[in-house]
């Protein structure tokens, strides 16, 4: 079965071209030119992954994210005419998986889309492993359910934030840095300067309501990265 990709940006040359690329690759697309209509859409559809342009008419890219992480885990690629890094940064925060930088290649958006998918199926398919559950202190998080409570309550994870969570608990003790951490989770080679796990991190310990100068879980090990201790 195809997997369903929302597609949302008021170019139409740009939504069309994306359509006929990821429509010739077997996928199943849901193109709209405003928010509210992708609204819509997120509401009545089972989705697979959003592609999500950061300048509508009715509602930034970026308010739309927040909207659709507010009930849905599925992988969120944004679309953006700005390269600083405090937008990039900004989409990360609220919830998205990756961005691309206007004018892309067509061919990079689908092989980042072919990405997301992988990681969003792995973390999300049935596992005969029930047990596949770490435990540390009440922070609780299962492989085989893609579920994660703190003493007791559910936090919802994306896929990659969940992917980076487990890793970090996996090396329980010991200190992960940036580049491995970037490495096994994203799958792709790590550069300096590469803010996008230090914005994760940040906002995986406001998900688990940790103080950012004493966090309980997540610590931050200056200048080497990050570790959960035992």
């Amino acid at each position: 079965m195809a997997e369903e990709i929302l597609i949302v940006d008021d170019e139409r040359e740009i939504a069309d071209l994306v359509e006929v690329y990821l429509a010739n690759d077997g996928y199943s697309v849901h193109k709209f030119y405003t928010a509210s209509d992708a609204l819509a859409c997120v509401e009545s559809t089972k989705l697979d992954l959003a592609i999500l342009d950061v300048m509508l008419p009715d509602m930034d890219g970026f308010s739309l994210c927040r909207r659709i992480r507010e009930k849905h885990l599925f992988p969120i690629i944004m679309l953006t005419a700005k390269i600083a890094d405090a937008d990039k940064i900004m989409g990360l925060t609220l919830g998205a998986d990756d961005y691309l930088t206007k004018p892309f290649n067509p061919l990079e958006l689908l092989a980042r889309v072919k990405t997301q998918l992988r990681r969003y199926t792995r973390y999300n398919a049935p596992r005969e492993d029930p047990g596949d559950e770490i435990d540390i202190r009440g922070l609780t998080i299962s492989r085989a359910s893609h579920r994660c409570a703190l003493y007791g309550r559910e936090v919802a994870l994306t896929p990659l934030e969940f992917s980076i969570l487990w890793y970090l608990c996996a090396h329980q003790g010991r200190v992960v840095s940036s580049e491995e951490l970037f490495e096994a989770v994203w799958g792709e080679r790590y550069i300096d300067a590469n803010n996008t796990v230090m914005t994760h991190i940040a906002r995986l310990r406001e998900k688990l309501g940790e103080p950012s100068r004493r966090p309980k879980f997540i610590k931050t090990v200056w200048g080497v990265g990050y570790t959960i201790e035992k």
